[in-house]
């Protein structure tokens, strides 16, 4: 079992920047900072599967000091931290929940949980993912950036 947290502020001005969670481009008025695109479900989700693996984070695979991953994708680094993870391991269930009080992510989630089950190669009903508020309560709630936290739970082949 691994747990991934994540956390991204917005750009203050958008900055150009789109707002991807899961993998999928939701329209809202600003996007998230980051060196990569700040897919910051998709962070959450990879550190929680490495961690399961027993395996150092996901800035140790893919440090924001390098160039190379500058505006990547973060998909596609969800899905070299499977191939990291190796086949020994099945990934027998994904758990996520956003944590923001805009945008609403209601329905984007089923684009999100297939997103990440095709990034992790499972079915999508092995991925849950909610979204929560904290009632206008810390930077979630002022509205400043949005976190997400995620559960992954391996099985031995």
């Amino acid at each position: 079992m691994g747990l991934g947290v994540d956390v991204h502020a917005f750009a203050e001005d958008g900055a150009g920047r789109k707002l991807v969670l899961g993998g999928v481009e939701i329209p809202f008025e600003r996007g998230l900072l980051g060196h990569s695109d700040a897919d910051v479900l998709a962070h959450a989700v990879t550190d929680a599967l490495l961690g399961a693996a027993g395996l150092e984070d996901i800035g140790h695979y893919f440090p924001d000091t390098d160039e190379s991953f500058k505006d990547a994708d973060s998909l596609k680094l969800l899905r070299e931290a499977r191939s990291i993870v190796g086949e020994s391991w099945e990934v027998a269930n994904v758990d996520a929940v956003v944590v923001c009080e805009r945008p609403k992510i209601r329905d984007y989630r089923k684009a999100m949980r297939e997103s990440l089950a095709e990034a992790l190669g499972i079915e999508p009903s092995r991925v849950g993912v909610r979204g929560t508020t904290t009632e206008r309560l810390g930077f979630t709630g002022r509205g400043e950036g949005i976190a997400a936290q995620a559960v992954c739970l391996l099985e031995g082949r």
